[in-house]
C-alpha cells in the first residue's frame, strides 16, 4: 500500500512539474547568463538624503500640492545639473496648474537613446518614501555615475510627475506627455526602464505575496529581490534587461512578462510607452505585493534598505555600457 501511495505521489509530482515548467519558461524568462559586476561606488548616504528630503521636507507632494511638487522638481533639477547632465524642463498645464517633467541627458547628443525614468509625486497625503522617492533617489544616483562615467550611447533620465491617481491610466500622466514628445522627436529608442519602488525588502519567509497561488511555485516567498516587470508581448526585452542586470549588482533579479490584466503588470509609467511602440519595463520591489505600507502613512524613509537600493542602481548600470571606467585592481603580482 505504501509503495502504491509513494508511486502515486511521484507521478503527481512529475505531472505538476511537466505542466509548470513551460509556464515558468514563458513567464519568468530564466537565464543562466549574468553580467560582470559593476565596480563603481554608489553613494547610499546621498540616496537616503534624497528619500528623506522628498518624503519629509516636501511632504505631501500630490497633485493638489503644487508648491511641494515644484520644490521637488527644482530639487531634482539641481541634482541633475550638479551631476553634469544636459537638463531640460517639460511643462504642461492641467486645470490651470502647471506641472513639470525633468529631463536629463548623458552621452552623445545624437544617436540611439535609452530612457530611464521614475515618478516623484506621491499618493494623497502619504510620505511616499518607497513610492516613489526611492525610484527618484536611484535616478539621481544614476545621474552622478553617468556624469563621471559617460554612457557609450545617449541615456535620458526623466523624473515624471502625476503618476498617481486621479491621473493614473490617463493621458494626463507626466510620463504620457513624455512618451508622446519622445515619439514626436523621432529618435531611435533602445528601450525604457522605469524605477518604481526599489527600496523595501524583507527576508522573512512569507514576506512576498503574488496575485495568484501559481506564482508562489514559480518565484521566491521572501521579499529580498528586485523584479523586472512588463507585458507578455515584450518578453524578449524583459529578458534582455534582466540578463544585463543579473550579476551587475549584488541582488537577486527576477522577471515576469505577463498579460496586463494581472494586477500590477502595468501599474506605473512604463505603460505609456507601449502606445507609441517602445519596449518598456518596470524595475520594482513589487509594491503592495511586499510593502504593506503602500499608499499609507507608514511609507516612511526609515523602512527602506539603502544598501540594497545601491545594488539595484548598480544592476541598472549594467544595462548600459559605460566609458572611462577603470577595471578592478588585481592582487596578482
Amino acid at each position: 500500500m505504501l509503495k502504491k501511495f509513494l508511486k502515486f505521489i511521484r507521478n503527481v509530482s512529475i505531472g505538476v512539474a511537466v505542466v509548470l515548467f513551460p509556464i515558468w519558461l514563458y513567464l519568468a524568462q530564466p537565464t543562466v547568463s549574468a553580467n560582470d559586476a559593476v565596480t563603481i561606488k554608489v553613494d547610499t548616504d546621498r540616496m537616503q538624503t534624497v528619500v528623506k528630503t522628498l518624503s519629509i521636507d516636501f511632504h505631501p507632494r500630490s497633485f493638489r500640492h503644487t508648491e511641494n511638487l515644484n520644490k521637488s522638481a527644482a530639487y531634482i533639477e539641481d541634482h541633475f545639473t550638479k551631476a553634469g547632465g544636459r537638463v531640460l524642463r517639460q511643462s504642461f498645464t492641467i486645470s490651470g496648474s502647471t506641472y513639470y517633467n525633468i529631463r536629463c541627458f548623458y552621452g552623445p547628443e545624437t544617436g540611439p537613446r535609452q530612457i530611464i525614468g521614475a515618478h516623484y509625486d506621491s499618493h494623497g497625503d502619504t510620505p511616499g518614501a518607497d513610492d516613489n522617492a526611492s525610484g527618484v533617489a536611484g535616478l539621481i544616483e544614476l545621474a552622478y555615475v553617468y556624469g563621471q562615467h559617460p554612457p557609450s550611447h545617449t541615456v535620458e533620465l526623466v523624473a515624471y510627475t502625476l503618476e498617481e491617481p486621479p491621473f493614473f491610466a490617463t493621458k494626463r500622466m507626466g510620463s504620457y506627455y513624455h512618451a508622446k514628445a519622445t515619439a514626436e522627436e523621432g529618435t531611435e529608442i533602445l528601450g525604457v526602464i522605469v524605477l518604481e519602488m526599489i527600496g523595501y525588502y524583507d527576508d522573512t519567509l512569507g514576506s512576498q505575496q503574488y496575485p495568484s497561488p501559481l506564482f508562489n511555485v514559480l518565484y521566491p516567498n521572501t521579499g529580498d529581490f528586485i523584479a523586472v516587470i512588463g507585458k507578455l508581448e515584450q518578453r524578449d526585452y524583459i529578458k534582455t534587461v534582466k540578463s544585463k542586470m543579473k550579476g551587475a549588482g549584488e541582488i537577486d533579479v527576477y522577471s515576469i512578462a505577463a498579460p496586463t490584466n494581472i494586477p500590477g503588470i502595468d501599474f506605473s509609467d512604463h505603460r505609456n510607452y507601449w502606445e507609441f511602440g517602445y519596449d518598456a519595463a518596470m524595475v520594482s520591489d513589487t509594491a503592495f505585493y511586499r510593502n504593506k505600507e503602500y499608499h499609507k502613512a507608514g511609507d516612511t524613509w526609515d523602512r527602506l534598505d539603502y544598501e540594497k537600493m545601491g545594488e539595484v542602481v548598480k544592476a541598472v548600470l549594467g544595462t548600459c555600457e559605460l566609458v572611462n571606467v577603470e577595471p578592478p585592481t588585481s592582487n596578482v603580482q
